[in-house]
């Protein structure tokens, strides 16, 4: 695996450090673990229903490089961990042969420009249906209870099937699955992988008391809750090392009604324990936005959680270019991911420096299959 880390030397890094100190704090360089970054702005997982066949396809190349700068971190779309792991049509997948070899020339492209690539491994457990299973079975959770129809801004109507229970003894085999397509991740080129325990995906549905009903050791108490999420973690760090790791967390959130009655004791308790297996980055969804005399505002809730890891910490939620370089500032977070406006702004880094306009992102083409329109043909800064 390539170690962008070891291409700058000592004297060219503090060179650097010095002409940045003029520069907006998105701007400034940052050491996450052996990585030296040249800016604090990270693109966030952006899911994109674009590899055909669960297999990631050659458009994806131009994609990825597009948004790609020199010591830039790119987080990859969700990825399948595994052919029971998916619920949307063309999500890609990590792991078969044919799909790791589909991803080396993508990851390749974004290493060529100087880039660190990140892949985001998940399983979205209940939030699937008959339809994307194998043998057309029913989807994995912690619970047996349905996620109800989800309406999308189209007015398109999204049913789930009913979920199975995982038995005790089954859990290990889907942690199994996770470290495989984490070696696999490693195999494709990436420098490492983000576990996705995010956004009511089958990690969080175990983490969350208000869809884990069980009532062995993986449910009950919020240790027990968790238990799962940090198996996972502990394996992976184990097959790939901790220097390789980043954890995604949304405790706030409520995606397909997947809550709990307590986050803030939640994302505490889950960052204490990543911090004890070292893991490079936590990234970290805020709480919901809020709306204050007619502007949105973000709650700013995650700072006891980033004073409690002891790694990387990577603030999500919103961010514009202002509250972003406040945030890095004030030392609320060490990077920031944004998504839609750095989807619509391929040269993010760069229109943030000038202070230049943005793009606007087109909702109506974010998972429409075309390999172009939505996807590669938003314009650069001339």
């Amino acid at each position: 695996m390539q170690d962008l880390g070891k291409k700058i030397s000592t004297p060219e890094w503090r060179r650097r450090n010095s002409m940045a100190e003029d520069k907006i704090p998105l701007l400034k360089p940052y050491k996450m673990g052996k990585f030296h970054l040249s800016h604090r702005i990270v693109l966030a997982p952006l899911t994109r229903l674009r590899s055909y066949g669960n297999v990631p396809q050659p458009h994806a190349i131009l994609y990825y490089s597009q948004r790609t700068t020199k010591g830039g971190l790119l987080i990859a779309e969700a990825t399948g961990i595994s052919d029971t792991a998916q619920g949307y049509p063309s999500t890609p997948g990590i792991w078969t042969k044919e799909q790791v070899e589909a991803w080396k020339p993508i990851v390749e492209a974004v290493h060529d420009k100087g880039g660190i690539f990140f892949c985001q491994i998940w399983h979205v457990g209940r939030v699937s249906s008959y339809g994307y299973q194998p043998n057309g079975q029913a989807p994995i959770s912690s619970t047996d209870k349905l996620v109800p129809p989800h309406t999308y801004p189209d007015g398109t109507v999204q049913k789930y099937s009913p979920p199975r229970r995982l038995r005790t003894e089954e859990i290990p085999l889907i942690v199994n699955d996770f470290r495989l397509a984490a070696r696999n991740a490693i195999e494709a080129g990436f420098d490492g992988v983000e576990i996705h325990g995010a956004h009511g995906y089958l990690l969080e549905q175990f983490m969350k008391d208000g869809v884990n009903d069980r009532t062995d050791q993986y449910g009950g108490s919020l240790e027990n809750r968790c238990r799962f999420a940090l198996e996972v973690v502990e394996t992976i760090v184990k097959e790939i090392g901790a220097e390789h790791v980043g954890v995604r967390l949304s405790p706030f959130a409520d995606y397909m009604t997947c809550r709990d009655s307590n986050p803030d004791q939640l994302g505490l308790y889950l960052v204490q324990s990543l911090s004890k297996h070292d893991i490079l980055y936590c990234h970290m969804v805020e709480p919901r936005m809020l709306t204050v005399e007619g502007k949105a505002e973000i709650p700013r809730g995650l700072l006891l959680m980033r004073k409690s890891f002891n790694g990387t910490f990577i603030a999500a939620g919103g961010y514009d270019r202002d509250e972003g370089n406040k945030v890095v500032e004030e030392g609320y977070t060490d990077l920031v991911a944004y998504g839609r406006i750095f989807l619509a702004n391929p040269d993010l880094p760069k229109r943030f420096e000038f202070n230049a306009p943005l793009n606007k992102c087109n909702r109506h083409t974010f998972y429409i299959p075309d390999s172009v329109v939505g996807y590669t043909d938003y314009p650069f800064l001339s």
